[in-house]
């Protein structure tokens, strides 16, 4: 087999690859003596059918299924050998490819396009981009103690509510008149009481029991917000929605908060030495920073991967790639004229930062590789996975083992895994980059910020 390639211009090429009888004819011989030896032909015992016929009938889809296969394995090693980047997937050029006869011809030539992968160049000294982090006050301490003190608390269904109940019932939309409006709101709806803004209306259900009433303005008690939560509507009539209902209420529950001692501690932080409401309440800091740490390097590494697709200014080869991509779409209503409008916003971005990914990844690899994602996964798995009885260390650490390869070789259960981990090798590289300087905000502001970076 020879293989060549030219040069087309800066980013493309041409390959040729010419085979020859020699190529394929040991492989050929093999398995025409193979479908001889299987072979059940009318008029001749099994196997025992002549060559010259077993050839008339099968040696020209063998041919061609081993050229086939010759293409695919020289193609890609080729590429590898000559250390050419390229862009997508070669293309056969149909037009300098004339279509083989395997019956007739024993010697073939075809010809295939190529994109090579332009050198990306990143300038960091014009990345300027500040690592946001969320300043942890004391309010947040205690917004997540409210919030643990009744996760860990004591569940009640008491037959009458009480202020900060949550409260379960149906709501039926009135009319001017009190009536049921016809073709109005009617909805099972859950709310806690301590979201009822108006004083007024919070009182009149205090107290109530099941399968009692009580007639409210929905505008006066909610915010638009909670009135699409709560009646499940869309949010421009939520926002509309100023109408009394009637509440018949089918029930309600209570959350007694846990007490602020040493079984809280415990549940909250096991195995961990907290003596106190103070180390209590400094652990909790912390737990809050490393959550907000986590979303913190997903916003640098937004805002950097931003900035180095504006940077970016290699040369693109357009032409073939819109070629490769319409060949290769799932979309079988993608037109040339739907890409070419569609490929600034929808397709180019995609490509620049394919181009930019490759470039970080020779600066270090930042691909989560199969190692580091079963490593990750076993480390979940073991923190909710305890000892079997009888367990040696060596039979724990297989069957933690087994588990998360297990996982891993499934896309669709390790991708979010996979998705968190290149975030973080990321992050860490591009940290080592550019030393940023560390930015404290307010849990609001950065939220601001997340959305619009």
């Amino acid at each position: 087999m020879n293989i060549t390639s030219e040069k087309l211009s800066n980013l493309e090429l041409r390959i040729k690859l010419e085979i020859g009888e020699n190529d394929y004819k040991e492989r050929v011989d093999r398995q025409l003596k193979e479908y001889q030896h299987k072979a059940t032909v009318p008029g001749f015992r099994k196997g025992m059918a002549p060559m010259g016929l077993i050839q008339r009938m099968y040696k020209s889809a063998i041919v061609a299924d081993e050229v086939q296969n010759l293409l695919g394995e020289n193609l890609y090693k080729y590429l590898d050998d000559e250390k050419l980047e390229i862009l997508g997937s070669p293309l056969s050029n149909d037009e300098m490819t004339a279509t083989p006869d395997f019956a007739k011809e024993t010697s073939f030539t075809f010809y295939f396009d190529a994109a090579l992968a332009p050198e990306v160049n990143i300038d960091w000294s014009k990345i300027d981009v500040k690592l946001t982090q969320v300043k942890v006050g004391a309010k947040d301490i205690d917004k997540q103690i409210d919030y643990i003190t009744r996760q860990y608390g004591k569940f009640e269904t008491p037959e009458t509510i009480g202020e900060g109940d949550f409260v379960y019932g149906k709501v039926v939309e009135l009319d001017k008149a009190g009536n049921e409006k016809e073709g109005g709101v009617q909805s099972f709806v859950s709310f806690e009481l301590a979201n009822v803004k108006d004083e007024e209306i919070r009182n009149s259900i205090i107290g109530k029991k099941a399968e009692e009433a009580v007639v409210f303005n929905m505008g006066k008690a909610f915010s638009a917000a909670e009135i699409e939560r709560t009646l499940r509507i869309e949010t421009g009539a939520a926002k509309k929605f100023k109408s009394d209902v009637r509440l018949t209420i089918s029930g309600c529950s209570r959350i007694t908060p846990h007490a602020i001692d040493a079984e809280l501690f415990e549940r909250v932080f096991p195995g961990e030495t907290i003596k106190d409401e103070a180390a209590f309440r400094k652990a909790i800091g912390k737990q809050i920073e490393r959550a907000n740490n986590e979303q913190s390097e997903i916003l640098y590494v937004n805002q950097v991967r931003k900035a180095l697709l504006d940077q970016f200014n290699a040369e693109v080869p357009e032409a073939f790639l819109k070629r490769w991509i319409l060949s290769r779409s799932k979309d079988e209503n993608l037109t040339a004229e739907q890409l070419d409008a569609e490929w600034a916003e929808k397709y180019l971005p995609g490509i620049k930062w394919e181009l930019i990914d490759g470039a970080l990844n020779k600066i270090e690899p930042i691909n989560p590789t199969h190692a580091e994602v079963v490593a990750r996964i076993k480390e979940l798995l073991g923190r909710n996975d305890s000892r079997q009885d009888g367990e040696d260390d060596a039979a724990y650490d297989k069957r933690l083992t087994e588990a998360a390869e297990s996982i891993a070789r499934d896309e669709n259960n390790s991708r979010q895994l996979v998705d968190q981990l290149y975030v973080s090798k990321t992050f860490a590289m591009l940290k080592k980059q550019l030393k940023p300087e560390v930015e404290k905000v307010t849990a609001k502001e950065f939220e601001t910020r997340a959305k619009g970076e």
